[in-house]
């Protein structure tokens, strides 16, 4: 007995409904705040770049702010203009004294924030900010960056959580490791990092893209999902072909 075109497309169905599942869980685990270093060599200074989408389909990103951190500080910390947004640079007293390089530290920068001064990121864009910053801390460093998000309509998302274990947090904070210095001593190593950053190390080219826009360039942690999904839809769409030939092959006779 021949199946009916219905319970055949039913059947052909289901790998396309679940490769458009993972389409979506991939897009939405991607949309987050992601740090990007340029390089990770400890020692040495690089710049980092922060890639801000707005998740809001009714209210546009006005700031950003990102905490530094205390135990490890970095004491230099410089911002690249980008149009559209004042940056601040906030100093202040640590939360106790740190040896970074034989002197003690009881000051360093605290956080860097931006400020719209127009309509700030839409509904669909996204906006890089970056920093200069160094000396990065020894190697095995994990800096963890917690970022938080302010909407026109006064919403704050806080991305400030750190994973345990191999699952991703719902809000996960941007974090790289630091790695070994280059053997020149000069801080240039190849970016090594693990962490939010780790997909995208080496993408310092970026750091001065500051327009919005689609995120086209997204990182490879996102692109594998996406990737993987493509390929079940395309499994889905096959074995719905199949179906309805076979059907047909069946009318036929």
């Amino acid at each position: 007995m021949s199946a009916s075109p219905r319970a055949l497309v039913r059947l052909a169905a289901g790998p396309a409904l679940a490769a458009a599942l993972v389409l979506g869980s991939a897009a939405a685990a991607s949309a987050h705040v992601r740090v990007i270093p340029e390089t990770t060599a400890a020692g040495g200074w690089t710049v980092l770049t922060f890639r801000v989408p707005n998740e809001s389909p009714t209210s546009a990103t006005t700031r950003v702010t990102v905490d530094l951190p205390t135990d490890t500080p970095l004491t230099s910390v410089s911002t690249q203009p980008v149009p559209g947004w004042t940056a601040t640079v906030e100093r202040g007293a640590l939360p106790e004294p740190v040896e970074v390089d034989g002197a003690t530290l009881t000051q360093a920068p605290l956080r860097v924030t931006w400020t719209a001064d127009g309509a700030g990121i839409g509904d669909g864009e996204f906006q890089q900010f970056a920093i200069s910053v160094g000396p990065l801390p020894a190697a095995g460093t994990e800096l963890v960056l917690p970022a938080h998000q302010e909407y026109a309509d006064g919403e704050v998302v806080d991305w400030d959580q750190v994973a345990e274990g191999d699952e991703e947090p719902d809000s996960p904070a941007p974090t790289f490791t630091t790695t070994e210095a280059a053997a020149d001593g000069h801080g240039h190593g190849a970016a090594g990092a693990s962490g939010a950053g780790a997909e995208d190390a080496g993408a310092g080219d970026d750091a001065g893209a500051g327009g919005a826009g689609s995120d086209s360039s997204a990182d490879d942690t996102g692109a594998l999902p996406v990737v993987l999904g493509g390929l079940g839809l395309a499994a889905g769409v096959g074995a719905l072909v199949v179906a309805v030939l076979a059907w047909r092959r069946a009318g036929a006779r």
